[in-house]
């Protein structure tokens, strides 16, 4: 890898992060509503006193900045982005959009990164193993049923589990993080608390993706078995457990780790619907109630931590590219 390269893939990273900040900071403003005067007017069907309502939006604008010149608005943002300040929520007020993202982050991150590593390990392994030669037929015909659960949304899927599990079987909590009184911590009853509230969200996220990992691994297993260098490796003698994870597994999951790269890029976003169906307390619920309140600048702090994520999945998928495959190589010849 040439330090030329290196310095361009970089060159790109603050490219895509920069784009997304500006389309991230224009489309709040020209969508319709007020953030300010929406908070107060739900402060107000609650039933709190309506006087002083005008000198509170007012106050509300002036703190969060929304009276000053477009541009002067545009290079303040891109200053916070830079330094990590996010500002206030507008909802929230006076709670800062950095508050609510790390306290969210945590719960998206644990839920979203091994789901989507145990989607990407059993699928891909059912999917090699459904083109395997040596595959016993009636391990395929259990298998293939999983390829089905691709074409259903993981949402559908959280809602039956939901009523199944939860409600009719009553073996797992239904919705929350954790149970009530028991706070996030480093101990054995909390963590298996943790457990139970995330087990039915990362099973229905499970069930849908380890179909689409199958496709994907099946496709590149059928061209990779037939292969010369498939043929020249069985012609050695060589066990078929070696084929099967040296020459087969090892080759055909190149596009695999691709998708798998991207795919943790997104788990910062985490699962909006299933976050809001299991009333879990990750950055997709947070999201969703974002967007609910007109809260702009905690949409926008979400959406520039998931489009520095992504970013950052590419920039780190083209680095170590050459190090997966060593036919990969960005020097010139």
């Amino acid at each position: 890898m040439t330090l030329r390269y290196f310095i361009g893939r970089l060159g790109f990273f603050v490219a895509i992060v920069w784009a997304t900040a500006t389309l991230n900071f224009v489309i709040p403003r020209i969508a319709p509503g007020d953030p300010i005067e929406d908070t107060v007017a739900r402060l107000t069907a609650a039933g709190q006193s309506t006087e002083g309502a005008d000198e509170l939006i007012a106050a509300y604008r002036a703190q969060l900045g929304l009276d000053d010149p477009l541009v002067v608005q545009y290079f303040s943002y891109l200053k916070a982005i830079f330094t990590l300040d996010l500002g206030y929520s507008a909802a929230l007020f006076p709670v800062r959009v950095s508050t609510l993202i790390t306290d969210a982050l945590p719960w998206s991150i644990g839920l979203l990164t091994v789901s989507t590593l145990l989607a990407f390990v059993i699928g891909s392994l059912f999917g090699a193993l459904l083109v395997w030669p040596k595959t016993p037929r009636l391990a395929r015909l259990a298998l293939s049923p999983f390829m089905i659960l691709s074409a259903v949304p993981y949402y559908l899927l959280a809602i039956l589990l939901s009523f199944i599990v939860a409600f009719k079987l009553n073996l797992l909590a239904p919705t929350g993080g954790t149970s009530p009184g028991i706070t996030p911590a480093w101990s054995i009853e909390a963590i298996v608390d943790i457990v139970k509230h995330a087990t039915l969200p990362a099973l229905s996220i499970i069930l849908s993706a380890v179909g689409f990992w199958m496709l994907g691994m099946r496709g590149m297993m059928v061209t990779t078995v037939g292969s010369d260098h498939m043929l020249l490796a069985e012609a050695k003698g060589l066990r078929p457990r070696t084929l099967f994870w040296r020459h087969g597994v090892r080759t055909a999951i190149l596009p695999q780790i691709t998708a798998l790269t991207l795919a943790l890029g997104e788990v910062v976003s985490g699962a909006v619907l299933v976050e809001v169906i299991f009333g879990y307390p990750g950055i997709g619920g947070l999201f969703y109630q974002a967007i609910r309140s007109n809260d702009f600048p905690l949409i926008q702090g979400i959406s520039i931590v998931l489009a520095i994520s992504i970013a950052f999945a590419i920039l780190v998928l083209d680095l170590i590219y050459p190090l997966i495959d060593p036919r990969i190589s960005y020097r010139r010849r």
